[in-house]
Formats: C-alpha cells, structure tokens, sequence
C-alpha cells in the first residue's frame, strides 16, 4: 500500500522535474508546461494531505480535494492566456525562444 511519503516522493520528483524544465530550457512553450507541471505536483501533494488525515469520524477531510478543483479551473484560464500570448509573439518575432523576446512590446 503506498504511503503519504511515497506520494511525496512522486510529487517532490514532479515538482524538481518542472523546476529544472523552467530553469534550464530556452523554449517558452517548454517553460509553460515545465510550470503547469510544477502546478500538478502540488496538487498531488495537496490531495495525499488530504487523503491521509483522517477526522475522528474516520472520514478523510476533503478539503483540499476542492482547493484542487479550484486550482485546476485557474490552470485551465491560465493556460487559454499564456498559449494565446505564445502564439502572438511567436507571430510576431517567429521565434519561441526566450533569449530573442527582448520586450514586451511588438
């Protein structure tokens, strides 16, 4: 049976994978999903919080599986944002590098 540390385990490795993806890679559309999973390891870690503290009814306390919904629906709106502002810029430089995005202006 996996445990409340094996679950961190997995969401610790998630969220250094996403880190290194943002730290390390040029591309901007690399960097959002390197972010969207850093989102997911949090929420994975969020809902084993939730799964394994269990109330004195011997329920588990589903708290936290709602914050997730809510984080997930941001996700959702953030993603529809940041692709629409990858695919203006990459139509405006033809490039998804960060190093040839000087500004924010086009």
């Amino acid at each position: 049976m996996a445990t409340l540390g094996h679950y961190l385990i997995v969401s610790g490795l998630l969220f250094t994978i996403g880190f290194a993806g943002v730290m390390l890679r040029r591309s901007i559309i690399i960097i959002f999903m390197s972010l969207e999973l850093m989102l997911n390891a949090a929420n994975l870690s969020l809902v084993a919080f939730s799964r394994f503290r269990v109330a004195p009814d011997g329920l588990p306390n589903y708290n936290a599986h709602v914050f997730v919904f809510f984080i997930i629906t941001v996700a959702a709106a953030e993603v529809a944002v940041g692709l629409a502002i990858i695919v203006a810029l990459y139509r405006a430089r033809q490039t998804t590098h960060v190093e040839d995005i000087s500004s924010l202006k086009f």
